[in-house]
């Protein structure tokens, strides 16, 4: 089903699971000011829609993204200050703000091309699959300016930091192989299997409880910053939080589950939720 029209971006629903798609292929999904505005309008639609369990990311035709569209992003906008102001914002929320803390779990779907800023949004996402042969490229140091915004910060962040001072000091393109070899992605797969393995992951993901699996994804990303102790104290919070905001009660059951019923094992699978609505 196909939801609210946007002018750089496609939204379609496949039950649980919301598609968005980047729909510039005659550009190479470049990000333009447009596309900025309406991803920001698009991640809060799908954040609040309660029939989205899980997000997929991806660019139409033979493109995830090109980055940044140079011409409109910028030399349209050299002479304009409030246009490039307002248009900076808006990629700076739905490429990091809106992205990294969807309440939903969010999979990059790499089908090709992911140059320069789209690494931002691949590494925003909290999961990436690519297909073997994408082609990943920082070439920013190639025509005079640094990986800019937070492409640099995010990359050491995923990324041995070897590899990310390879890459973003050589220009060199790497594969979708090598993306799941240096952790740019989880996995890479055949392009005809991309979609399929794509799917399999986001049903994975929504046996789990959302609650706790909202909260895991938030605390993962919150504690990389934290010393110890203030993880310690953090952690303890969210696992209040959990209890106070999960109408399951996935604790409670999941324990029932395994100490008495002997019914599951937490380690090979999520705790049967229909059971659990029953009880």
């Amino acid at each position: 089903m196909t939801l609210k029209t946007y002018e750089t971006v496609l939204v379609e629903k496949d039950g649980p699971i919301t598609w968005v798609t980047l729909n510039r292929p005659e550009k190479r999904n470049a990000m333009s000011p447009q596309l900025c505005f309406d991803m920001v309008d698009v991640l809060t639609e799908v954040d609040t829609d309660p029939e989205c369990l899980v997000m997929v990311l991806t660019g139409a035709g033979e493109s995830f993204t090109g980055g940044m569209d140079l011409r409109e992003f910028f030399r349209a906008l050299d002479d304009k200050p409030r246009e490039q102001a307002l248009a900076r914002e808006a990629d700076q929320r739905w490429n990091w703000r809106k992205l990294s803390n969807l309440s939903k779990p969010t999979i990059a779907m790499v089908n090709g091309y992911c140059i320069g800023g789209g690494f931002t949004q691949t590494l925003c996402c909290d999961f990436a699959l690519a297909a073997e042969d994408a082609t990943f490229c920082l070439s920013e140091v190639n025509w005079g300016i640094l990986p800019g915004g937070l492409v640099s910060k995010k990359l050491v962040e995923a990324l041995r930091f070897r590899d990310a001072m390879l890459y973003a000091c050589t220009g060199r393109t790497f594969d979708g192989r090598r993306a799941a070899e240096i952790g740019m992605v989880n996995f890479a797969v055949p392009k005809e299997k991309l979609r399929e393995e794509t799917v399999a992951l986001a049903r994975e993901l929504m046996e789990k409880n959302p609650e706790v699996l909202r909260a895991t994804k938030q605390a993962l990303r919150a504690v990389r910053t934290m010393s110890d102790d203030q993880a310690f104290d953090y952690l303890a919070a969210k696992s209040a939080e959990i209890k106070m905001r999960d109408k399951e009660n996935a604790y409670h059951h999941g324990l029932k589950q395994f100490i008495d019923d002997k019914s599951y094992k937490p380690t090979f699978s999520a705790y049967d939720r229909e059971k659990a609505s029953r009880d």
